[in-house]
């Protein structure tokens, strides 16, 4: 590629070009584009470019409107005469799709430039074609119109995104092969998921990290030490489709219902842990969860706040513990809570070691991790327990813990420490309650 070539190379491919080439060179954008940014070929009805935030969806989103209505010549027509643009709300879809920094009208050269008529909420091209703006929020609004081509922007955010993209394909009906292409940031939706199975759809995907050179480097050094190996950096990041294991005890839509902004006040909290079985750069994470209660009223009533994820990746005994113990800390913890079954008596002396007055607890697991962790999932299901932000990495293994094991690498070791804590605040004194003669396992 011209771009990774020598100064000298670089300087001689310029050169030997007209001043009309040197002048159209910026607008072809085959010259420019990534892989991903490119339509497939093939006869496609769909084609969803799917990726990261910041991968350059947009402007391959507005290139393709480009490729569409534009002819070889400025008057000439193109593929393509009648178009809809079609995003969440009406002002994104003028703020980005059409006048953003990688909008439409940035894209085009003075020459095929469209004219915005605001009255009309319409683009014009010097050639005649036009393209419309819509708003997902009124799928109505596609009733009546009809077109031969569309860009749909961020599909999978959309409130009322089925009705929207169903009134849509009744509008695609112009010229002999109606296209559209949809940008978006994967979310499992069933909208976008029925798209992408549908044998006239294409797709090309991309991760954040492609479109390196167009972004700040302090954005992705942020972001990607943020959000690394956690489900939110998958899907924002990586432009990954994240769906549910099959069988999972917890669902990405329930742990989306069970957030809240702001933490409730409680009467206890515990951080449960759950030690890794060695220490070091091929140990296990360690598992460090704080979880509150707020136990008034009958124990079916009790419910819980799971309020930081303080987990630590291949650490020695003394620096989990030490995790530990400073979480405690932070959250004037009335009690930590330990598996013991692999380190034993060793696991509270390596905690000691840190804080020798804490409150302390082991516990020894006697049945599965499914067998633990299936009373802790029918909190949830009861609406008993809420999750603060900032807890992607849990909640991505907790997606993965299925009725039949855990589907992901490793072990889920903030997951069990997750149901230690919820074991401790709720489950085991809730029994204690209702059934005074059940001995309980301290």
């Amino acid at each position: 590629m011209i771009a990774s070539a020598p100064i000298a190379a670089q300087s001689e491919f310029l050169d030997g070009l007209s001043e009309e080439a040197l002048l159209g060179l910026p607008y072809l954008f085959e010259f420019w584009a990534m892989e991903h940014q490119l339509p497939p070929g093939g006869d496609w009805r769909t084609w969803v470019i799917m990726g990261g935030r910041g991968a350059g969806k947009t402007r391959a989103g507005a290139e393709w409107v480009r490729a569409e209505v534009e002819g070889n010549m400025p008057l000439d027509p193109g593929r393509s005469r009648r178009v809809a643009l079609i995003g969440e709300t009406q002002d994104q879809v003028r703020e980005v799709m059409i006048f953003g920094e990688s909008g439409i009208l940035a894209c085009s050269p003075p020459d095929r430039r469209p004219v915005w008529e605001a009255g009309r909420k319409r683009l014009v091209w010097p050639n005649g074609a036009v393209a419309q703006v819509f708003s997902a929020h009124e799928p109505e609004g596609l009733r009546g119109p009809q077109f031969d081509a569309a860009w749909v922007d961020e599909l999978a955010k959309w409130k009322k995104g089925g009705e929207a993209w169903d009134m849509l394909q009744f509008a695609l009906r112009l010229g002999d092969h109606p296209r559209q292409c949809v940008t978006t940031t994967p979310r499992n939706v069933a909208v976008l998921k029925d798209i992408l199975a549908n044998p006239s759809t294409v797709q090309t995907h991309a991760p954040t990290s492609a479109n390196r050179a167009n972004l700040a480097r302090s954005f992705l050094d942020e972001v990607v030490a943020r959000y690394h190996d956690t489900r939110l950096g998958r899907q924002e990041l990586d432009g990954l489709l994240l769906e549910d294991a099959e069988g999972a005890l917890w669902s990405i839509g329930a742990l989306e219902a069970c957030k809240v902004a702001e933490r409730p006040e409680v009467s206890r909290i515990v951080v449960a842990v759950d030690p890794p079985v060695t220490g070091g750069k091929a140990s296990d994470d360690c598992g460090i969860v704080v979880v509150g209660a707020i136990t008034t009223g009958e124990p079916k009533e009790w419910r819980a706040v799971v309020l930081e994820d303080a987990s630590v990746s291949a650490a020695s005994p003394h620096q989990w513990a030490s995790a530990a113990v400073a979480a405690a800390r932070r959250w004037k913890a009335d009690r930590l809570v330990a598996e013991v079954n692999q380190g034993g008596d060793l696991v509270e002396t390596v905690v000691r070691q840190v804080d020798p007055l804490i409150a302390y607890r082991g516990v020894h697991a006697t049945r599965g991790k499914v067998a633990r962790a299936e009373p802790a999932a029918a909190l949830y299901e009861q609406g008993r327990v809420a999750h603060m932000p900032g807890l992607g990495a849990l909640e991505e293994q907790m997606c993965r813990m299925t009725t039949a094991g855990y589907e992901g690498a490793g072990s889920p070791d903030r997951v069990d420490a997750l149901v230690w804590a919820l074991h401790d605040l709720i489950l085991e004194p809730g029994v204690a309650r209702m059934a005074p003669k059940v001995r309980t396992l301290r």
